[in-house]
């Protein structure tokens, strides 16, 4: 199980409780396909434009929550990773390394929307697509957590820039 995180945004739409199901989800994604022990390390808030560290896949939600998350893996650890899933050492340039990036964010994103799914919220998952410009802006309002998960292949990111959508925010405060 993840640990939880209980860091206090600074933005009132981000709310650790959109957040926390896509730890949890990456915590049981990355600890099951990846067979070790890993970790968080580093933890911030940023406003910024996201500047990519390898190769990262996006995607997006709308709906009662909405924004986007990027699952970005450094490029040795996704060529590990394809490799790993493969079964076969994997160049670098093969397709499948930057397929198995989209795959992981796919489960870590569909574990997560499971949990919101349970807690009651309704949203579409846009399916994950190559992160390839070296930013990512998330919405005028809201900052993007960042997280970096250190595992046995090398560094995971995950750049998590959600909030309530325009109703859900209605409903929340009403």
């Amino acid at each position: 199980m993840a640990a939880q995180l209980w860091l206090p945004a600074r933005e009132p739409d981000m709310k650790m409780e959109l957040i926390q199901p896509f730890i949890n989800a990456a915590d049981a994604v990355l600890a099951q396909g990846l067979q070790c022990p890993m970790q968080i390390g580093n933890l911030s808030m940023e406003e910024e434009a996201y500047r990519r560290k390898g190769i990262a896949a996006m995607v997006w939600l709308t709906g009662d929550i909405e924004g986007r998350i990027i699952f970005d893996l450094d490029t040795q650890a996704a060529v590990r990773v394809a490799s790993r899933f493969a079964g076969t050492e994997l160049p670098e340039t093969d397709n499948l390394v930057r397929e198995a990036v989209c795959e992981l964010a796919n489960q870590v994103v569909g574990n997560a929307v499971a949990t919101l799914n349970d807690q009651g919220f309704h949203f579409r998952v846009h399916p994950p697509v190559l992160h390839t410009t070296d930013g990512a802006k998330s919405s005028e309002d809201t900052e993007a957590m960042v997280l970096c998960f250190e595992t046995c292949i090398g560094n995971v990111f995950m750049n998590i820039a959600l909030r309530y959508g325009v109703a859900s925010k209605a409903a929340v405060a009403g």
